[in-house]
């Protein structure tokens, strides 16, 4: 019934001005609370549109109107009645759905503006010419409902906006006048008298000065020394005001010879003084050997030693060209970190195992027998001494060998005496060394480290052997260095990689495993030139080693009959293995924190050894072990409260 009656309202309001949809129609509408599909079916019958109706549409609608109008405007009243309530019409080609605003972006509206009404959804793609679309977004989502859509797309450097026309277009004018390039570039200005290093350096305190509404400076400079001339970048305000301090600062000098006092930062002052009086002096030599006068001779340069100072007098022209060279050479140096790692593995074994013997007849008409092997070492015949009267004359001290000796026989003045030793030693020595020095050293400076210590070898000695007088015994000894031993000289390449220039010598004590008394040294040294990249262990050398040595002597013939022939041979085995590797890890301390970072590293781990000592001290009275009452070890400061304290 109610629809009915508005549509009889409609029929009364509506004055027709043809039976066709295409011709105007004047409407005066009048709803108060009307169900919003009866407002639908309405709108359909008077604009001739076919609708699709969401199941979620529903609501109670108002529209008043004092005064009539045409199709277009009611049409266009009817979708401002649509938003008031939270909907939106959707056009699919001949089709408008009805939908709730939250899902309108999931269907297609008009591509652009064009054709849209005010209350029509609209996806429009912007095309941004000189800002970044992604900074466009957080400006513009506080003017985009709730259902509405807005990204930007920064390959493209573009703004997808989905909204209803009315808002799109006004978020247009609003790009429009936010899209508008700057004035940002780039001015040369070449100077004439002033360097422009100095001049840069004078005024990027003042170009990097904040602004009265505090946001940043955007201006930049950059100083080109092979042209002097100084590079301006920024806004033209900016640009302008530092172009008028470059034009006071760039004038000339009286005429003359000036003066200037250059404190260094990092070069040495005496050397860095000769290096450019070589320099000019050469210069000056090529210019009058040409024909030609120049200014050079009015140079003058010298150091001060306390305040690695130099002091220049030249020409203005000849100031600048001076300065610029002390500008490239006074910089800070980088350091390197060589750390070495140095193993060897020695692993000797030795063993012996040999019988000597001897019979002497009572009657001089009886045979003898002896055996006697040079490898043994002490034997039968040197255990005993046989002398012109056959009285045999012990020497006990001949028993003292290496190893272990037994010895079974029989001597008597009559009847046969015979006598049998046997001899064996097994040696085992074992060397296992990891060293890992390392030394700190500016870029293209030699540094040295020595970690050893002298030991003594004996060279001769002199003893008393009788006659009158007293004489003395001594002994001559010769001390030699024992230990390790690096020198390097590293040089920074282009990019992270070293060149290495390395000299190491390795030398220490080695453990025989043949008991001998003399020291033995071992000696390895090492010089190469290598490149090392940054932070990269590169192994410089070794030495894998394999030896063997066999000695068999024996009684030809009898020494080969097996079992009985033990007793007439000696043999001796050797055999030594030698692993030995050498190798360098270079690091490149490129600031101050870096270098404090590996210091700190170095500190806290000889004072964690330390701390650790400590800890077993105090295990060991805990458990009564300690008898004679220790005293713990002093222990390194922290290293960050250190710094503070001495700083």
């Amino acid at each position: 019934m109610q629809l009915r009656k508005i549509l009889i309202l409609l029929t009364i309001l509506t004055v027709p001005m043809s039976n066709s949809f295409s011709q105007e129609q004047s409407i005066t509408p009048n709803y108060v609370g009307v169900e919003l599909r009866s407002v639908i079916e309405a709108v359909s019958s008077i604009t001739g549109k076919n609708f699709i109706i969401d199941p979620r549409v529903r609501a109670e609608v108002t529209l008043l109107s004092a005064t009539p109008m045409t199709t277009d405007a009611f049409y266009e009243a009817f979708l401002s009645l649509l938003q008031v309530h939270g909907f939106v019409a959707v056009q699919t080609g001949e089709i408008i759905k009805i939908v709730p605003d939250a899902s309108s972006r999931q269907y297609p509206g008009y591509p652009n503006l064009e054709g849209a009404a005010n209350d029509d959804i609209v996806t429009q793609v912007i095309k941004i010419q000189n800002i970044s679309a992604a900074q466009l977004v957080p400006i513009l989502r506080p003017l985009i409902p709730q259902y509405g859509h807005l990204a930007a797309h920064a390959g493209s450097n573009m703004l997808i906006i989905s909204d209803r026309a009315n808002n799109v277009d006004r978020l247009l004018n609003i790009i429009q006048r936010i899209d508008q390039s700057n004035d940002n570039d780039i001015e040369i200005v070449s100077l004439s008298h002033a360097s422009a290093a100095e001049i840069v350096r004078v005024l990027t305190v003042l170009a990097r000065a904040p602004k009265s509404d505090g946001t940043p400076s955007q201006i930049s400079l950059v100083a080109d020394t092979r042209t002097n001339s100084v590079l301006i970048g920024g806004e033209k305000t900016g640009r302008l005001k530092i172009r008028a301090l470059i034009a006071h600062l760039d004038t000339s000098l009286e005429d003359g010879d000036s003066t200037r006092v250059r404190y260094l930062r990092y070069a040495d002052a005496e050397s860095l003084a000769g290096k450019l009086l070589q320099h000019f002096s050469q210069q000056n030599r090529s210019t009058s050997n040409s024909g030609q006068s120049g200014d050079n001779q009015n140079i003058n340069v010298w150091a001060d030693k306390q305040t690695n100072a130099i002091i220049v007098n030249a020409p203005p022209k000849m100031m600048r060209s001076l300065m610029g060279i002390v500008d490239q050479l006074d910089i800070r140096r980088l350091q390197v970190l060589v750390e070495a790692i140095i193993v060897e593995i020695v692993a000797d074994r030795t063993s012996e195992l040999g019988v000597t013997w001897a019979t002497d007849g009572s009657k001089n008409d009886n045979l003898v027998g002896v055996t006697n092997f040079p490898s043994m070492g002490s034997g039968v015949i040197q255990l005993a001494g046989i002398n012109n009267a056959n009285n045999t004359n012990i020497n006990p001290s001949a028993l003292i060998g290496e190893g272990i000796s037994l010895g079974v026989g029989k001597i008597t003045k009559e009847g046969t005496s015979f006598g049998a030793i046997l001899r064996a030693l097994e040696g085992i020595a074992d060397t296992n060394i990891i060293s890992t020095p390392s030394i700190v050293t500016t870029d293209n400076e030699e540094a040295s480290l020595n970690v050893g210590q002298e030991v003594p070898f004996v060279t001769g000695s002199f003893s008393n052997t009788g006659g009158t007088g007293s004489v003395n015994p001594f002994q001559t000894i010769q001390r030699e260095q024992v230990g390790v031993n690096l020198t390097i000289t590293p040089q920074i390449n282009e990019g992270d990689s070293i060149l290495l220039k390395i000299s190491q010598e390795i030398s220490n004590i080695s453990q025989s495993a043949s008991g001998a008394v003399d020291l033995i040294t071992n000696e390895r040294t090492i010089n190469t030139t290598v490149i090392v990249g940054d932070g990269d262990i590169l192994v410089l050398g070794g030495l894998l080693e394999d030896q063997l040595r066999e000695s068999d002597q024996r009684v030809p013939i009898l020494g080969s009959i097996p079992i009985i022939g033990t007793l007439f041979k000696s043999k001796k085995t050797s055999k030594v293995k030698t692993n030995l590797m050498v190798f360098i890890r270079p690091t490149i301390l490129e600031n101050p924190e870096q270098a404090t970072f590996e210091t700190n590293k170095k500190y806290n781990y000889i004072r964690d050894l330390q701390i650790e000592d400590n800890k077993k001290k105090e295990l060991s009275k805990f458990r009564g072990q300690d008898f004679i009452g220790t005293t713990d070890n002093p222990i390194l400061p922290d290293f960050e409260s250190y710094k503070q304290n001495t700083q």
